[in-house]
């Protein structure tokens, strides 16, 4: 995929962040994060499930859409350099796209077009991947003193689904409330959240 948007080709899109660097810095900074802790752990896992992905399975790209970048099945991960700036974002980019590689690899039958599917993997990935931190939050603006994670594990999944072409805000919603409790409390690979 060249220079496309990766549009709702892409069945999960890491959240929109301020800034850009260019594709080339971009594909340095997705190297340097090959040796981050959590990105070891999930690939390992990934290895053990019986899916490989190699160095050559994430690209920096520039990207049409506001996004930090997606998964797309068959073609990797994609880190949008143009929605990226700094190491701790790609980083992110790489932990949340991971965790949807991870579901896409041990669910036969996971099925992006299905609201149901398509929201239990962004409850996990954004429950998973850090992406609720309350330091992270804390930066967004949206921080509350209690409830703040799973607040903004809902609010964040909830927009990815609604991105999703085969799902209405309505069907997004109904989607993600049938499926909150069992995808929220699914850890795996992890032992508890981290």
């Amino acid at each position: 995929m060249e220079d496309e948007s990766i549009e709702r080709k892409a069945p999960s899109l890491s959240s929109n962040v301020k800034g850009g660097c260019t594709v080339e810095e971009c594909q340095g900074m997705i190297k340097q994060s090959l040796r981050n802790p959590m990105v070891k752990f999930l690939r390992e896992h990934l290895v053990k499930a019986g899916c490989h992905v190699g160095d050559n399975f994430f690209e920096a790209i520039k990207c049409d859409v506001g996004v930090g970048g997606g998964y797309l099945r068959g073609d990797g991960i994609k880190v949008c350099s143009n929605g990226v700036s700094l190491q701790n974002e790609v980083d992110q980019v790489l932990i949340h796209e991971l965790i949807h590689v991870y579901d896409d690899c041990r669910a036969a039958n996971l099925e992006w077009e299905n609201c149901a599917h398509h929201a239990c993997s962004e409850i996990r990935a954004n429950h998973l991947s850090g992406d609720c931190h309350y330091k992270r939050e804390l930066l967004r603006g949206s921080m509350k003193i209690r409830g703040h994670e799973q607040e903004c594990v809902r609010r964040r999944a909830l927009m990815s689904v609604r991105n999703n072409p085969n799902c209405s805000k309505a069907a997004a919603k109904d989607a993600m409330d049938a499926v909150w409790d069992i995808c929220y409390n699914d850890t795996k690979p992890f032992d508890r959240a981290p």
